[in-house]
């Protein structure tokens, strides 16, 4: 077994390594003058079992160039079995028509991964359970509620019994249900937002009674940190003692992160390393990390010795 990385996840890749007591395998991946992504393994993979571990984050056609050309470069050298390891899937937010004239651009990428050379993939968390389907290769989807849960239950030691879970839309209820079933079966709301453009939310009404709890926001992305805060905002009007958010994917795009550091109703925002900006978050006091480190590790590891991983989508 071999893992690669390219330069979305070095830091986790590192510690993916570790944990596996291996190395990230020797590779160049940089670019020619003009910007064209060059890859160079100087490590022999013939008949190996090749892990390559990127997001395709921002920028996200570069990394997403660079996961491919390093997938090419694996079938061209003969490894047995090449696995794209994708902890956070971009464009997975693109899974349907939304208009007309419009593509289904989650679909065209995981073609392009499949065409690249790839024979599985494991990602975590896709913003749309139908993306897996999308691939016509073995797709592992893993969730890190399993990291969130102990996150939380260590945050509120002693005060369980007053912890309700929050979607910050419809569209996110089969995900916070998944989270307040393991919290003891704690209360669940909804936000209701109404969203006049991309990028831009505006909240509703609060679904629920919030009164007196310690609202847990829960989510797979967060993106411009908008639609957080003024949920944020909205449950500490109707009564929330405390509101924190957990998100597995950290975008953080633009003034996404002074944005969530000046919201004074939103307590803490806890996201996963899926994306590589680690340097983004130093010195923000209401944003901490969570790795998904382990439960990486642990998923690659059975895949390299054919065991079943349907333990870690319990």
């Amino acid at each position: 077994m071999k893992l690669l990385a390219g330069n979305a996840n070095q830091d986790l890749a590192a510690a993916i390594a570790k944990r596996l007591d291996t190395h990230v395998a020797n590779a160049m991946v940089h670019r020619f003058s003009d910007s064209e992504v060059r890859v160079e393994i100087n490590e022999n993979v013939r008949g190996e079992d090749v892990f390559v571990i990127q997001s395709t984050s921002c920028p996200a056609n570069e990394t997403l160039m660079e996961l491919l050309i390093m997938i090419d470069a694996l079938s061209r050298a003969s490894a047995s079995r090449i696995t794209a390891v994708i902890p956070y899937f971009g464009y997975a937010r693109q899974d349907r028509k939304v208009g007309p004239r419009t593509p289904i651009t989650a679909k065209l990428v995981a073609n392009l991964i499949t065409t690249a050379g790839a024979d599985r993939v494991l990602t975590i968390d896709l913003h749309a359970g139908q993306v897996q389907g999308f691939f016509d290769i073995p797709t592992d989807n893993l969730y890190a509620v399993k990291e969130m849960e102990k996150h939380i239950r260590a945050a509120h030691a002693g005060q369980m019994d007053k912890i309700l879970v929050v979607s910050p839309d419809t569209g996110g209820v089969v995900r916070a249900r998944s989270l307040s079933k393991r919290l003891e079966n704690s209360d669940l709301a909804i936000v209701d937002k109404r969203r006049p453009e991309p990028g831009k939310a505006e909240v509703m009404n609060i679904i629920g009674n919030v009164a007196g709890r310690h609202c847990i926001l829960f989510d797979d992305i967060v993106d411009s940190g908008g639609t957080l805060v003024q949920a944020a905002t909205a449950l500490k009007k109707e009564g929330a003692t405390s509101v924190s958010a957990y998100v597995t994917h950290a975008v953080l795009s633009g003034d996404a992160v002074a944005r969530i550091e000046n919201a004074e109703d939103l307590d803490r925002l806890v996201v996963t390393d899926t994306i590589g900006n680690l340097d983004q978050r130093v010195g923000a006091k209401r944003i901490e990390t969570v790795s998904v480190d382990r439960l990486i590790g642990e998923a690659i590891r059975r895949i390299a010795n054919e065991e079943s991983i349907s333990s870690l989508f319990d």
